[in-house]
């Protein structure tokens, strides 16, 4: 065994001992955290520190103000050093108290939010006749027999002396001194605590500890009497590990971890320890520093266990399992705790990717709702071409062509659309073949005849609309039967689309046949709101490319043998919708 081990087995041995027992303080007058109103006592004579039960010292947040008084006053306990009475670092000191001190103070504590009062009650008493306490003002501990207890002087922690170091601490018993020249006791130095092993029921009684407190230049005597009570030891209950059992832990590479091992048992003093890759976890990592610690618990069990921190988890600790051992009966009891890496958290990778892909549809359907027209038409004109060639559909004309007849009064204009401006854009820019009823039939042909077998012939039926009512008289003379004609095997016959143009806005559809009141309805109109100029013959215009939308795919190209009306050709300014 190596001289590091050795040395490092004796300190466990020490630690240990100095840890085994079981404490219990049951009425100490200082723990009052949840008191309603707690108790403080004092030997007159004596200096005494009372905190405020709602806080707990030193402070370590700033945002309220507390304030000591006497009972009934209204005047709050000075803070001058010098006074007897003086609050100092949220404390209540008296050094020393008197009789007359006894009697209820009030600590209130004041933040932005609210003010809250608790009270305490004070009592300076005397000894008893002959003895170095008083039988009613004592702290009550509690060891067990058989065992290893120990024995602390309570609540010294305000009376260092200027150096703030640790108080010279002389104990008596019975208020004899030289009891501890027993072999059985150990001063604790360091911790005001007196060691007893293999405690017995003669143990049982008074322990006073007494203390030299100098303040401002004066020295005042501190004492606490103690009463001892040893109770009989329960049965060995072999001891479980309540952590670890043999488990894993997920953790991050660089976070920061506590590994606790702990055991129940009926043995005081069973402390477990730490080993990683057969060495101790020090000197498996100086930045491992495990720290030991025993709890009493009712029925005679005990808590006991030990802990380390892992500040910062390095790649090397998911390489080891980490053995919390404990020694019982001669055996060597271990289990193990294994760190892992965490797994990929999916589920944000799965909330992420849905959200994206929510919002990556809903984008993409707003942009589509909005740029439709120009998707469809890029899409025809660069996609079409590769798809190879379509079986034909035996049609002749990509459009038939219906508009009202011209009339002086208010048609002067459809004629000049239909004849003229359609043409130009459909056929000569975009290669579209139309059929135009006035321009394409042959003299003396039947009206009815001619519109319904042109009409099979076309993927589309163009129905031009103007606003006034009178012009659509036409309905009611020879035209009519071929308009009515049109329509009805366009929306019935055929099932043909119907592309229906505005040359300017149209009000009220009450006058217009049933069939063109039914397509307006379910598939809308693409109104005119151009003129002559240059800009209304381009195909790339708004209007125009919502025609093409709605007309059957034509690569572009000129188509042969058109009958265009002379430039000169001129009509009264229409407007077009884009």
């Amino acid at each position: 065994m190596t001289r590091g081990r050795t040395a490092r087995d004796k300190q466990k041995m020490i630690s240990a001992f100095l840890l085994i027992g079981s404490l219990i303080l049951v009425t100490s007058p200082f723990n009052a955290g949840e008191c309603i109103i707690c108790d403080y006592f004092v030997l007159v004579g004596e200096p005494i520190a009372i905190r405020c039960p709602k806080i707990t010292f030193p402070a370590v947040h700033s945002d309220y103000k507390l304030t000591w008084y006497k009972n009934g006053s209204i005047t709050p306990v000075t803070t001058e050093k010098r006074a007897r009475i003086h609050q100092r670092d949220g404390l209540l000191w008296f050094i020393p108290a008197t009789l007359e001190d006894s009697g209820l103070y009030e600590c209130d504590i004041r933040s932005l939010n609210h003010s809250n009062k608790k009270p305490v009650s004070l009592t300076v008493f005397k000894n008893d006749n002959g003895l170095c306490f008083n039988g009613k003002m004592k702290f009550e501990q509690q060891v067990m027999s058989t065992h290893t207890g120990k024995v602390i002087c309570p609540d010294l922690e305000h009376f260092r002396d200027e150096d703030n170091n640790e108080p010279e601490v002389h104990w008596y018993k019975e208020c004899k001194p030289g009891f501890l020249e027993d072999k059985r006791l150990l001063l604790a130095e360091g911790e005001n605590a007196i060691f007893i092993r293999n405690v017995t029921v003669q143990d049982k009684g008074n322990y006073t500890c007494r203390m030299v407190y100098t303040y401002m230049g004066k020295q005042y005597n501190v004492s606490r009497t103690v009463r001892l009570e040893v109770k009989e030891s329960p049965l060995q209950i072999r001891p479980e590990f309540i952590y670890p059992r043999n488990n894993t832990m997920r953790v991050e590479l660089g976070s920061h971890v506590v590994m606790e091992c702990n055991i129940s048992s009926g043995i005081n003093g069973l402390i477990p320890f730490w080993k990683v890759n057969d060495e101790d976890v020090d000197s498996f990592d100086s930045t491992y520093k495990e720290q030991f610690y025993e709890e009493g618990m009712p029925h005679g069990l005990a808590v006991s266990g030990s802990k380390f921190n892992i500040s910062e988890v390095k790649v090397k600790d998911y390489a080891h399992k980490f053995f919390c051992h404990v020694v019982y009966d001669s055996r060597q009891i271990t289990a193990y705790i294994k760190l892992e890496r965490p797994a990929p958290n999916i589920q944000g990778y799965l909330i992420g990717g849905g959200v994206s892909l929510v919002f990556l549809v809903f984008f993409t359907v707003f942009v589509y709702k909005i740029f439709k027209i120009d998707i469809v038409l890029w899409y025809r004109n660069s996609c079409f071409p590769f798809l190879g060639k379509k079986v034909s559909d035996g049609k002749i004309y990509d459009a038939y062509v219906l508009y009202p007849k011209n009339r002086v009064s208010c048609l002067y204009s459809s004629d000049i659309f239909a004849l003229k401006i359609l043409p130009e854009v459909l056929e000569r820019q975009c290669g579209y073949n139309l059929f135009i009823f006035g321009r394409d039939d042959l003299p003396g042909e039947a009206v009815i005849s001619i519109a319904d077998e042109k009409i099979r012939q076309s993927r589309r039926v163009i129905i031009v609309l103007v606003p006034e009512p009178s012009c659509y008289s036409v309905l009611e003379d020879a035209d009519a039967s071929e308009k009515q004609l049109a329509v009805y095997n366009a929306l019935i016959h055929d099932g043909i689309k119907v592309i229906l143009i505005e040359l300017e806005k149209i009000q009220d559809y009450a006058n217009m046949p049933e069939s063109i009141k039914y397509i307006k309805q379910k598939h809308g109109a693409i109104r005119w709101k151009g003129d002559f100029s240059e800009k209304s013959y381009s195909a790339s215009t708004r209007f125009w490319k919502k025609v093409r939308y709605h007309m059957p795919y034509r690569k572009n190209g000129s188509s042969s043998g058109l009958r265009l009306l002379p430039k000169d050709f001129s009509s009264p300014q229409i407007t077009s919708e884009e």
